[in-house]
């Protein structure tokens, strides 16, 4: 059965288009209250709302809250919080979910609802399905002493500064590093510093003011550039950077150079097996760089692709029994520490690793480059009529031939956009970058 409003994570689109308005929310608030709470006959369930810095949050929790409120689901108000923290609080609240208003990386003017289960974990398919349904019931407010109540949890970011802190060894110190941490005016702004400094790093903040409107605005995840100033500029060790929901992580060495979500994984795995700490193998994607596949095997370490978005690397994650995953992007799941992708705790195993290898970010990655990779992203009306062209069935097949197994070609719709991604990977930068603008005008 289609999902008709749910993508890869959850709900998303334009501030004031359907279904990203006051109207609809309200009602999928409530309909999520039917299936997520009341349907377990709890006689009163509670439901987490977390929030990163977008100016539509406001909006979006007063109506989530009046939505639960109306079906008789108490609401836990948390604030800006980081995608992963109220995965997080979820559990430790021992609530029966949990909702974050977020649009991740994309601008101000985009928005989403994203849903996780009392586990912390992102719903599956067939309750996704169940709420769609519910939404095509009426709305109907039950009697006055049987609604809901709010209630706003002031130490949230506190608890969850703790919880980061706890994923490392207590004898774990950053003392004598400069670290740049890039916040990108998100939900991380007031905790992610935090972390670090209080692990004895010094710390110059960046992307820590946010006013609604600049989030993911020339800086964090999704734009590095002025974060690789800063590290060269300040001569520090390494640079962080999350996105505005700190659900991703990028980083940049003391040279400027990017290390990218694949690298981490890498760097990840490799210290976790030597020192007998991973279990199985490595879950990435289709768009996981060839050079990370080949790294992994030559050291016996499983591998599996899954689609690409979060939610399937955890499904296969979950199958194989594996806790290390995630994607080029910045998405890196360590179940052992959480239950979704957490950019903070990603980069204190990152962090780990470096130091009890005794090595620098720069000088590992020059150890093992990656393959050149060229990805366009085309915004398109219809991806998937353009993804049934049989004029790009035909260019694409006239690449792999000429790459001759010596890199790939990957077409997909954005699970979040309406954009087609076209990448090509070669172990010639320029073949790369030739092919995939080839196949982007096709597209175009």
């Amino acid at each position: 059965m289609m999902r008709k409003y749910f993508g890869t994570d959850g709900i998303r689109g334009t501030v004031g288009q359907f279904p990203i308005t006051p109207e609809f929310v309200l009602k999928l608030a409530w309909a999520a209250g039917k299936v997520l709470v009341n349907k377990k006959g709890s006689e009163r369930g509670t439901v987490i709302i977390g929030k990163d810095t977008r100016i539509s949050g406001y909006m979006f929790e007063s109506v989530l809250e009046a939505g639960l409120t109306a079906a008789g689901v108490n609401s836990l108000l948390v604030g800006p919080m980081p995608t992963p923290a109220v995965a997080y609080l979820t559990r430790t609240f021992r609530a029966d979910a949990a909702i974050v208003i977020s649009a991740s990386h994309n601008p101000f003017y985009d928005n989403g609802i994203k849903f996780f289960s009392e586990d912390g974990t992102k719903l599956p398919d067939e309750i996704e399905l169940e709420i769609e349904a519910m939404l095509d019931q009426e709305l109907v407010t039950l009697s006055s002493e049987s609604l809901g109540k709010a209630y706003r949890i002031d130490d949230a970011a506190a608890r969850y500064i703790e919880f980061c802190k706890a994923s490392v060894p207590n004898d774990f110190s950053l003392k004598g590093k400069k670290i740049v941490v890039d916040c990108a005016h998100g939900a991380a702004y007031h905790i992610a510093p935090h972390v670090f400094e209080e692990l004895g790093a010094e710390i110059i903040a960046m992307g820590v003011s946010p006013n609604g409107l600049n989030i993911n605005q020339e800086c964090g995840a999704t734009d590095t550039q002025a974060l690789a100033a800063k590290v060269l500029s300040e001569q520090a060790d390494l640079g962080i950077a999350l996105d505005g929901d700190a659900d991703r992580v990028m980083m940049i060495d003391n040279k400027g150079n990017l290390i990218n979500g694949d690298q981490l994984i890498l760097l990840i795995a490799e210290a976790a097996q030597s020192k007998g700490r991973l279990q199985g193998g490595v879950v990435g994607t289709l768009m996981t760089n060839m050079a990370v596949e080949n790294r992994l095997k030559s050291l016996e370490i499983p591998f599996v692709r899954a689609k690409v978005g979060d939610r399937y690397v955890m499904e296969a994650l979950k199958t194989n029994g594996w806790t290390l995953g995630g994607e080029s992007s910045g998405h890196v799941i360590c179940l052992e520490h959480n239950t979704t992708g957490d950019g903070i705790i990603a980069a204190l195993q990152v962090l780990r690793t470096l130091f009890e290898q005794e090595i620098d970010l720069y000088a590992w990655a020059q150890q093992n480059p990656l393959f050149p990779q060229s990805l366009v992203n085309v915004r398109v009306a219809d991806a998937q009529r353009a993804l049934n062209s049989s004029q790009l069935t035909e260019a694409i097949k006239s690449a792999e031939h000429q790459l001759a197994g010596q890199g790939r070609v990957l077409i997909r719709a954005s699970g979040t956009e309406p954009l087609v991604r076209v990448m090509v990977e070669a172990q010639d930068q320029a073949v790369a970058k030739r092919k995939a603008q080839e196949i982007a005008a096709l597209v175009t």
